[in-house]
């Protein structure tokens, strides 16, 4: 089987034999149904494929189509001009990057349709492109555009730039409003939809579709295209890792798995992962190796929000659905970025519960931002992790307390911020790894996090002290009875007092009772 992994183009993909899962019922629902669809989704999740998938329905190549659901649901394959605007693929630190692009693609539909230039502001020949085309063809034009918002994701900590583009933008998309009856359809995707700083007021009427259920598998694989499409990758896989089917099931679902975008929406794979896995026949973090979220772990770092909240929001729909000031509340940002999913929705109140996806997403974002927290820490997160749960396991929990001492031993002391909130962080970081390992319970509040860990033999019970001593610790430990409900438990308790310095950055002392 071929895996169509980085071909986001639909004619090479079909015309290559690469294995395609069929979302064209969806296609035909959207271009039957509306004329004008916004579409949020993390990336590397098929949207630059889906939008590849239109421009050739659009040019009415029904070969392309064929055994497909959409081959008997559209009767007229009619061909309408295609104007396909892509923003991905390029940094933009300078004016100069979104002017060069947009540039480029006003030429190339100048060039193809003989339209002579009249003004140098790109929404002015936008505008008589669209206007010439139609009076050159008799035919409306599909309207295409790709990660819409690339240009401002990539300056959320650049405002004066980012105020740049997005009035580039703003006065570029509002050219579809503006030339309504000569436009068949309108599509844009991205990351984002970007609330005040948006570019869609002059586009109000965009059909938003990022949570919508009806449309919530139009990108990526979902349980039963996983076992539709892929049952003989997955026994492949399978006798590759030494599991049975059932455990190979289990395991892609642990690992890329469970990325919800409505409150009734089934659960979805990451494509990305998925194929990479099947064609490496490896389970491993591929979507992290692509590109790391540096622009998120800033806008966190610089934010007042606690990251020891990360696993237990709850936010209202109207937040999910668009992005006003990252620097106050990035879960918006998270959400819509893929680094946070629905996890569950209380009816009663309107509230959306959110966590991470998968295990791929939980780790590779923690380990990411590990470095951040503990930034003089040389060995990796994981690494890390794996050490401390050996000991965990074995009942050595010296061992792993001189894992934590020697990590703070090696911070860097240069780092400028809040102490105590950095080794908060760190921490918080430190027993959410873990427990993929060992089950690890927290209570957070100022300054402190109380650790409850277990194995199969052993229970661990930490309280941590900022600016305290390792004997107040233990203390509190016994004064509030947090060892009474193992009275009767056969494993063996170990009681452990930490105490860090905000001064100089380390665990100054630590005791195990």
């Amino acid at each position: 089987m071929l895996y169509p992994i980085g071909i986001q183009n639909f004619e090479d993909l079909r015309n290559g034999g690469y294995v395609y899962v069929d979302k064209t019922d969806r296609i035909h629902e959207l271009v039957s149904t509306g004329k004008y669809y916004f579409l949020s989704r993390p990336r590397r999740f098929g949207k630059s494929l889906l939008v590849s998938t239109l421009e050739a329905y659009f040019q009415g190549k029904r070969e392309l189509f064929k055994g497909m659901a959409i081959e008997n649901m559209e009767k007229d394959w009619t061909e309408y001009p295609v104007l396909h605007l892509d923003l991905s693929g390029k940094t933009y630190l300078e004016r100069k990057d979104l002017d060069s692009v947009l540039d480029r693609h006003l030429i190339e539909w100048e060039t193809e349709y003989g339209i002579g230039q009249r003004y140098p502001q790109p929404d002015l020949r936008f505008h008589d492109i669209i206007e010439g085309i139609y009076s050159k063809t008799g035919q409306q034009v599909a309207i295409l555009i790709d990660e819409y918002d690339k240009p401002i994701i990539d300056n959320l900590d650049n405002p004066e730039l980012q105020d740049y583009f997005r009035s580039t933008l703003q006065g570029f998309y509002s050219v579809m409003k503006a030339k309504d009856g000569q436009i068949r359809f309108g599509f844009l995707t991205g990351v984002t939809k970007i609330g005040k700083m948006s570019v869609f007021s002059g586009l109000n009427n965009l059909n938003d579709i990022s949570m919508d259920s009806g449309y919530s598998d139009i990108c990526g694989i979902s349980e039963n295209d996983l076992h539709k499409y892929f049952r003989e990758s997955v026994r492949d896989l399978a006798e590759a890792n030494d599991l049975t089917e059932e455990q190979c099931y289990a395991k892609l679902a642990e690992m890329y798995d469970g990325y919800h975008f409505s409150r009734k929406g089934n659960g979805m794979y990451n494509p990305f992962s998925l194929l990479n896995t099947f064609r490496k026949r490896e389970f491993n973090e591929y979507w992290f190796e692509t590109g790391t979220p540096t622009f998120l772990v800033k806008i966190m770092q610089r934010s007042s929000y606690d990251i020891t909240h990360l696993t237990d929001e709850e936010v209202d729909s109207s937040l999910l659905s668009t992005v006003n000031t990252v620097f106050e509340n990035p879960i918006p940002l998270l959400y819509q970025s893929g680094y946070l999913t629905i996890r569950g929705y209380d009816s009663e109140y309107g509230l959306y519960r959110l966590g991470f996806p998968n295990r791929e997403v939980k780790t590779g974002f923690l380990n990411f931002i590990f470095q951040y927290y503990v930034p003089g820490e040389q060995t990796s997160g994981i690494t890390l992790i794996t050490k401390m749960a050996r000991a965990l396991r074995g009942g050595r929990p010296e061992d792993m307390m001189k894992l934590l001492e020697g990590m703070f031993a090696r911070a860097n002391y240069q780092i400028q911020g809040d102490a105590e909130k950095d080794f908060q962080y760190a921490m918080y970081i430190i027993f959410e790894l873990l427990g993929e390992y060992v089950q690890t319970e927290k209570q957070t509040s100022n300054g402190r996090i109380d650790i409850l860990l277990q194995t199969k033999d052993f229970v661990y019970i930490m309280e941590l002290k900022v600016d305290g001593s390792a004997d107040e610790a233990l203390k509190q430990i016994e004064e509030k009875g947090y060892d009474r409900p193992f009275a009767d438990d056969p494993r063996q308790i170990f009681r452990i007092g930490v105490c860090f310095s905000s001064g100089n950055r380390r665990i100054e002392e630590w005791k195990i009772k």
